[in-house]
Formats: C-alpha cells, sequence, structure tokens
C-alpha cells in the first residue's frame, strides 16, 4: 500500500520551499515508516538546497534531524516497534555486506544512503529509512531539542570515541556555533579541561555557559603563542580556512588536530613540528549507528541537549533564512504542523 506524503520542497537551486506532495511506495523489507514530529536544520540542507555540492536534484525536500515515532514497519525490520520514539540522521541505509559494515562501520560504507541525496527528507509528514539507522531516543531526551543530535551531535561526539580522549585530557574546540556548541557540552561532561578558541572576547561568556573552563582569542597572537603545546586533542567544527600550523603548534607531543568542518581550501602544513612531536591531522563524518547510541544514552545520562530555536515548519523559509544570517543560537529545529 503506497502513501502520499504532505511536504516542503524546493524546485530549483536557492529556491524556497513550497508545498509539495508526493507518494511512497510499498514499504520495502527492511524500511522503517516514522511519523515526523519535529525536525531540526543543519547547515547541509542549506548546502544541498542551493546544490553547493554539485549533486541535489529537485524537487528537493530537505531535512536529515527527524524525531518522530514509527508507525509502519517491513517485515524483516529489528531493533524497533510500531509506537517507538525515534531519530532518524544524515544516514538512511548502507549495504550491509561490506567490510565496514560487517565490521560496525557502517558510516563509512562506500554505498551508505543518505536522507537528502536522491530522496525526500524530513521537511514532511513522513520519512522511511533502513531500520539499523533507526535510533530509539531514550524517555529521558525532549523531541523536540534531540533532532540535532543526530547529525550536528554525532559528528562531534564520533571523534570522541573513535580517538579515545581522556577525562584526564586538556582539550580545545574552534568555532563555537552549531558544532561547536554541542562538543563543549560533551567535552565538559566527558571530564576534560575544554578551551574554546573564539573569534571575540564578547563571546566569551557565551563559550563558559555552554561548558568550557576558559577561552583564548584566535585573533590574538599572543593568547595563541601562550597556548604552545597545551592540548591532547584540538576539534576544529568551523567551515573555514585557518592558519592550521598555529594550531599544529598548541598541540602537546602525539596531540591530534581532528576536522569536522568542511574547510574550503587544502590544509596546507609544515612536515617537522609534525614529525619532531608526532602529532596527527585527522577527519571524520558522522558516527555509526552504535556510536548514536551510546552518544543518546550519554545526553539523557548528564542531561545533555543543544541550545535550540524552534519554528513551525510551515515558516521553514523563515527558519533557513534565520541561520542564513547566521543568527541562530545555536540550532534551529522545525515542529511540524503540515498534517
Amino acid at each position: 500500500m503506497s502513501t502520499t506524503i504532505k511536504a516542503l520542497a524546493a524546485f530549483g537551486a536557492k529556491q524556497a520551499l513550497q508545498p509539495f506532495e508526493f507518494t511512497l511506495g510499498e514499504l520495502g523489507a527492511e524500511e522503517v515508516e516514522i511519523a515526523v514530529e519535529s525536525c531540526g536544520i543543519c547547515h547541509s540542507d542549506l548546502s544541498m538546497l542551493d546544490n553547493d555540492w554539485g549533486f541535489s536534484s529537485y524537487p528537493f525536500v530537505p531535512g536529515h534531524e527527524a524525531i518522530g515515532t514509527v508507525v509502519a514497519l517491513g517485515e524483516h525490520t529489528k531493533r524497533v516497534k510500531i509506537g517507538d520514539r525515534v531519530g532518524l540522521g544524515w544516514y538512511s541505509g548502507s549495504c550491509g555486506e561490506c567490510d565496514q559494515c560487517l565490521s560496525g562501520n557502517q558510516n563509512l560504507c562506500l554505498k551508505a544512503e543518505a536522507t537528502i541525496v536522491g530522496r525526500h527528507g524530513s521537511f514532511a509528514t513522513r520519512v522511511r529509512a533502513n531500520w539499523q539507522w533507526v535510533s530509539p531516543i531514550p524517555q529521558a531526551l525532549d523531541a523536540t531539542t534531540s533532532g540535532p543530535l543526530l547529525c550536528g551531535g554525532i559528528t562531534v561526539f564520533n571523534p570522541i570515541v573513535q580517538f579515545g580522549v581522556k577525562p584526564t585530557d586538556s582539550v580545545a574546540v574552534i568555532g563555537i556555533g552549531g558544532l561547536g556548541h554541542m562538543a563543549l557540552k560533551f567535552l565538559r561532561a566527558w571530564g576534560c579541561e575544554v578551551t574554546a578558541f573564539t573569534t571575540s572576547d564578547s563571546k566569551r561568556e557565551e563559550a563558559l555557559k555552554l561548558g568550557a573552563h576558559q577561552t583564548l582569542n584566535s585573533r590574538n597572537a599572543d593568547e595563541l603563542k601562550k597556548a604552545a603545546n597545551n592540548f591532547d586533542f584540538i576539534l576544529n567544527t568551523a567551515n573555514a580556512n585557518l592558519d592550521w600550523n598555529t594550531y599544529i603548534a598548541a598541540l602537546k607531543p602525539k596531540g591530534r588536530l581532528h576536522t569536522v568542518g568542511a574547510v574550503p581550501e587544502p590544509i596546507a602544513l609544515a612536515a617537522f613540528p609534525m614529525i619532531g612531536g608526532q602529532k596527527s591531522l585527522s577527519a571524520s563524518p558522522l558516527g555509526s549507528p552504535s556510536t548514536t547510541d551510546t552518544m543518546l544514552a550519554f545526553c539523557a545520562r548528564h542531561g545533555i541537549a543543544p541550545t535550540t530555536e524552534t519554528f513551525p515548519m510551515s515558516r521553514a523559509n523563515d527558519a533557513l533564512d534565520h541561520l542564513r544570517s547566521g543568527k541562530a543560537r545555536y540550532r534551529v529545529v522545525l515542529v511540524n504542523d503540515l498534517a
């Protein structure tokens, strides 16, 4: 039995969203159908909407930070049942048979399916995904604020797990925005000594309230020099070109500079400081389903939630403009009123 969905779609690059209906075919044997309650807006939605990456298709329905209720199940689904509250992030499927999938690294599957690439996303009444990528949401977490955890949250939580960041580590975060503010909350609860790199002294109080123990002004050369050999781990969340060698100098021996920000230009680094200090540069995508479950449990245990602003989904264009303007503090969530 097919399902008709109400949604919001753009019919060309950089165009406004407008009401759109489409029909889903028969539910796949391993698919879960979710009635969408709310959906976060990620900067990747804007990039896809504007075709910044060159592979968007139209009509385009954004939305990959969905929270909702399971309303239908394929005959071979596992893990969730009708009525469960669940979340769906950037990935909606993976092949299940490659080395990465079989080793629990489904997020590295070369055939992974993205929720808003070549298919309709969650600015809609319903969305579907493979059961492995549908995450049960702990009761302790609020449905309205939890959506951004499924993309922005897991993006910054994943490297903490992958690279064995320890509670005794001294860590720093670059870029205190949609991703970085969650990184501060996670790392503070993880037990680390947390520093926020900010671009102005005016952001200092915000960073401290979000979880930083102290801040450094990244535009102050004297402050950056004092940070030399200070950090075990630096996490970059900014989509900007930076003075990378300065941040390498701020690492302790064996320290790691890790980026989840989509830096627009190639990263140029001097080899000798990295060789002499056995320092590393790395990057990562979102996490696996298992790591996502770990993050959600960690959030429930420590009372962690993204800092969000809400709009009705029918005002998604206003919400997108708010995000484009840089005024969002710090993630925007759409509450579904399309039904």
